[in-house]
């Protein structure tokens, strides 16, 4: 049961950002309350093993650590989503999903991206032992193996030609490309094998992924499945206080104190734009962390 309402910082997202973000803010000595639930945190289901002096952990071994290491330094935890947010004069009020209000001085955002999913059979089963959303995260989990990238824009095709890099064989499911004529004739000189105007219904495998079932009931063999229809940030609940976006309206603008346009509303992580690594988000996290106790402590003198 939460019996304050009041809090200095208030951060939403209890992924790398934000759990950083909380122990920089708590650390200044101001209360800090987080918002939100740790299984929706991409790093919860992802294998690490490209940030610095960690190995051999999982991600939801790092949020666990991170969180003791917050709670440690005064920051409260409330395992609730946030359903509206509303200014105040200098404050922010937030309602979660059973009707708690809270409020503070400064806000973070810090909410990760919702990665679309393919809605596929065996799609959910297999997220980390074969199937992900990010290229770039973990391409190089399957050196000299076969891999899927499934998707029609960039984000897709890009990610194809970058496998290449890494295994053995690239397949790239699509309904249509729909890219550049440039990206398009790279993809067609490459040595990815395309599959245009079908898509996957069903991921196979025991322990992990095996291969894929296409519209048409045929199967290819893989061990990777890389979805790659686009990433939206959790806009809904900063839009409507006039935070900027960016030109595509897909991540939060930010300063190099991750502040945003409006004043006390700060963003770190993923909600930020890609990279989408661990090491960028704790970046950002510590920054923003910093920067809204600052301004918590100021709002509080009546500055």
């Amino acid at each position: 049961m939460l019996e304050q309402t009041s809090f200095d910082v208030i951060i939403i997202g209890t992924g790398p950002a934000g759990l950083q973000a909380a122990i920089h803010a708590a650390r200044k000595k101001v209360s800090v309350l987080l918002l939100g639930k740790p299984e929706k945190s991409s790093l919860f289901w992802a294998h690490v093993e490209n940030f610095y002096a960690v190995s051999g952990m999982t991600g939801q071994q790092m949020l666990n650590i991170g969180r003791e290491q917050a709670v440690g330094f005064g920051a409260r935890f409330l395992e609730e989503d946030v359903l509206k947010i509303s200014h105040r004069n200098a404050l922010f009020d937030l309602t979660t999903e059973s009707n708690i209000i809270v409020d503070c001085k400064a806000l973070i955002v810090a909410t990760g991206t919702t990665r679309k999913k393919l809605g596929a059979k065996g799609e959910k089963e297999f997220l980390g032992r074969g199937v992900s959303y990010c290229v770039e995260c973990d391409a190089g989990f399957f050196r000299d193996e076969q891999v899927i990238v499934v998707g029609n824009a960039s984000a897709a095709v890009g990610g194809a030609l970058t496998l290449l890099d890494y295994a053995s064989r690239v397949d790239l499911v699509c309904e249509n490309l729909d890219v550049t004529d440039a990206l398009k004739e790279g993809i067609k000189k490459s040595d990815v094998i395309i599959h245009e105007g079908t898509g996957i219904q069903a991921i196979e495998g025991e322990n992990s992924v095996e291969a894929v079932v296409l519209n048409d009931g045929s199967s290819i063999a893989a061990s990777g499945v890389f979805i790659e229809l686009g990433a939206r940030g959790v806009m809904e609940l900063v839009t409507g206080l006039g935070v900027q976006l960016d030109e595509q309206m897909k991540y939060i603008v930010t300063d190099k104190k991750m502040a945003t346009n409006i004043s006390g509303i700060f963003a770190a992580g993923d909600i930020c734009g890609p990279p989408w690594q661990i090491a960028k988000a704790v970046g950002e996290g510590c920054v923003a962390g910093i920067g809204a106790a600052n301004y918590a402590k100021k709002v509080g003198k009546g500055e």
